[in-house]
């Protein structure tokens, strides 16, 4: 039964290597055009769509089998396209931002009116840079805003290598690139700043020590 339900068959999905001349150009292409994609990260390999076709992000949750009042989070290439998927930024968001972007810590910000409904059910959103060139290359290409959530069906391992991405999401996505083994083999940490108190809603490679220690400096 889930066969059925990938849009495409699995011979469809293509595997290009990162270092490839015209891989980034095509898979921007594919992500522009509606399409998800699986681009590496500093994390983990993640499944991407553009942030504001609320098709594709349905697409996203349909791909991972992933209840939708499980929210997407969006990956920037650039600071300056924050202001696009948050209303504000807070002072002290702006701390951590400075301190651990590009990286793997994902923030909790107030979302921006113009983003689809479907990234979250709630009026926040997470959203973080990569630390990585050819992930931050294919974001830039495809607009600057990929909703980006691991490469997995839920339940399962998060993908660590392109491979682990294509042999479970084949036939859902049109393009794995890979870069090699991610760097980190867990997922970012997440800190809420929407709130008067900060909240770490997930501790990550980045210490919950770390971020305390740059709030109170």
């Amino acid at each position: 039964m889930e066969s059925l339900s990938r849009p495409y068959p699995p011979s469809h999905t293509q595997l290009l290597p990162a270092d490839r001349p015209g891989t980034i150009t095509e898979a921007a292409a594919e992500a522009r055009a509606g399409n998800l994609i699986v681009i590496p990260t500093d994390t983990l390999y993640g499944l991407a769509g553009d942030a504001f076709n609320a098709a594709a992000v349905r697409a996203i949750y349909a791909a991972k089998q992933r209840p939708f009042n499980k929210p997407i989070p969006i990956l920037l290439a650039d600071s300056h396209d924050l202001d696009r998927v948050v209303r504000t930024v807070p002072d002290v968001a702006r701390s951590f931002i400075n301190q651990f972007w590009p990286g793997p810590l994902t923030l909790l910000l107030p979302k921006h009116p113009d983003l689809p409904a479907e990234i979250s059910n709630n009026d926040s959103v997470a959203v973080r840079i990569p630390d990585s060139r050819v992930g931050r290359e294919i974001i830039r290409a495809a607009g600057g805003a990929l909703a980006v959530t691991s490469a997995n069906l839920s339940g399962q391992a998060p993908a660590e290598t392109a491979v682990d991405a294509l042999n479970q999401l084949a036939g859902w996505v049109t393009a794995v690139v890979d870069d090699g083994p991610s760097p980190h083999a867990a997922a970012s940490t997440i800190l809420d700043c929407t709130g008067d108190e900060l909240k770490l809603l997930r501790e990550g490679p980045i210490s919950a020590k770390s971020l305390l220690g740059l709030d109170k400096q």
